[in-house]
């Protein structure tokens, strides 16, 4: 693990009125954005630690998993491309973390599977459904349903961040 800090990206505010894609797009581009800044200037020691002795959650862990179901909902079940599961079968939904980690890295890695999924749905409508075998979700559901994921977790990530360094985030 390494102390390499992460800066805090731009947030775009989402469309107020608009399109039902620009509106969901938008609002799920606007809480993406919110969880790099919720963990941006932690150190890997604070990313990794659990502030919450009750609970097992990390900033660090919440960023891994929201990378995973990125993954999952747009690239797997979505565009149904063969990749590789971010966890497995007997771990769903993981946060584990490796010792190889940093914080630095799993937001990149976040980054870089939010443009992924961003670049799956680019062409599709709303009501395209998802290509994997057993599941028939349309775009809609999946961006609304990552909507409620990401801001779920932004939630956690505030609690986190407040009992870390006291700071709070919008």
């Amino acid at each position: 693990m390494t102390d390499v800090s992460v800066a805090p990206v731009v947030r775009s505010r989402p469309p107020e009125d608009g399109g039902e894609r620009e509106i969901l797009s938008g609002l799920l581009d606007f809480l993406r954005a919110s969880v790099v800044n919720k963990v941006a200037g932690l150190t890997d020691e604070q990313a990794f630690g659990r502030p919450v002795p009750a609970s097992g959650l990390t900033p660090a862990g919440l960023v891994k998993h929201l990378t995973g179901v990125e993954r999952y909902w747009f690239s797997i079940d979505f565009a149904g491309h063969d990749l590789p599961p971010p966890w497995t079968d007997d771990q769903p939904g993981a946060f584990a973390l490796v010792p190889e980690d940093s914080l630095a890295e799993i937001v990149e890695a976040y980054l870089a599977e939010c443009a992924r999924s961003a670049a799956v749905v680019v062409g599709a409508t709303l009501d395209d459904r998802a290509r994997a075998a057993d599941v028939s979700f349309t775009l809609r559901y999946a961006l609304a349903h990552m909507v409620q994921e990401t801001a779920r977790h932004c939630g956690h990530l505030d609690l986190l961040r407040e009992s870390i360094d006291g700071q709070a985030g919008e």
